[in-house]
């Protein structure tokens, strides 16, 4: 497993870096307010449809969230971009041993009420538009771990240009009770379908 890594140069550099390149890029990244709950740490479900997500999500955390960011990566992804580290990231490996201390991991960032822990539930890249969102397994595992200290955001993101040259990305985040107890990962994924379905209609209902 490959853990962040505290650099404050480095963090800096590709902090800036982050925010130009998203604004140079696109037209407009637009997104709703949601209530954050100052005394908790947040878990952020979002969907995997490119290589810009995990930078609009920085995006979004900067401008809205305002917590310590982390985010679960492939293993792979993160020997071939070694400067994720630096921005909170940290790397699990499907199918090894080894992805029990990745999801203990993201579950003990949770205690602290200064963090936000982004996951990609879908594990892999899949269309901006696809009808179901499918979640992998292991979120069943940092739920339990992390028991009822963090707020869970879900959040969906559609991109498209109308007319305009550049794309704008429209983030819908939405702020869902916390899990009981009793409730699994099959109630959380049912809450993103909803969510999901609710958002993708309202995004192919835009005119311009």
């Amino acid at each position: 497993m490959i853990y962040p890594q505290k650099n404050k140069f480095i963090r800096w550099f590709f902090h800036n870096y982050i925010l130009r390149i998203v604004g140079r890029d696109f037209q407009d990244v637009k997104f709703n307010s949601i209530e954050i709950d100052g005394s908790k740490s947040i878990l952020l479900l979002a969907n995997h449809f490119s290589w810009w997500d995990g930078f609009l999500m920085y995006y979004i955390n900067h401008k809205l969230l305002k917590k310590n960011f982390h985010v679960m990566v492939i293993e792979e992804t993160m020997q071939k971009v070694s400067f994720f580290k630096y921005l909170g990231a940290f790397s699990v490996s499907k199918g090894s041993k080894g992805i029990i201390a990745s999801l203990d991991y993201a579950a003990e960032l949770l205690n602290d009420p200064k963090n936000m822990v982004l996951i990609f539930p879908q594990g892999e890249l899949h269309s901006n538009f696809v009808d179901e969102v499918k979640f992998e397994k292991g979120l069943s595992r940092i739920i339990e771990k992390a028991g009822r200290k963090y707020q869970t955001v879900l959040s969906v993101t559609f991109v498209e240009n109308f007319e305009h040259k550049m794309p704008t990305a429209n983030v819908y985040l939405k702020d869902i009770a916390q899990q009981n107890s009793g409730d699994t990962v099959i109630n959380l994924q049912q809450a993103y379908q909803q969510h999901y379905d609710d958002t993708r209609r309202q995004q192919t209902q835009i005119t311009v």
